[in-house]
């Protein structure tokens, strides 16, 4: 008994806590025109953007595993040198 009040009593919190939405909004034909238009301008320069960003990010890695990849040389010819 005391399940099926709580969970009555959570049911109704969680009822009570959803969010009504708003009046949607009607598009018109015109409008819905210059959005096709746009998308093939939009598609392009997002695909810009992306090529600009993994370029960077490339020269970024490569830089990277070159100082790791020097690093490594010199920790292995650490190995074979004679310390005093």
């Amino acid at each position: 008994m005391i399940r099926l009040i709580l969970g009555g009593m959570i049911g109704a919190m969680l009822f009570a806590s959803v969010v009504k939405a708003e009046e949607q909004k009607t598009v018109t034909p015109k409008e819905f025109v210059e959005t096709v238009v746009a998308v093939p301008g939009k598609v392009s320069t997002h695909l810009q953007n992306e090529w600009v960003d993994i370029k960077a990010y490339q020269a970024k890695s490569w830089q990277d595993s070159k100082d790791q990849f020097a690093r490594t040389i010199d920790s292995i010819k650490g190995l074979f040198t004679k310390t005093k």
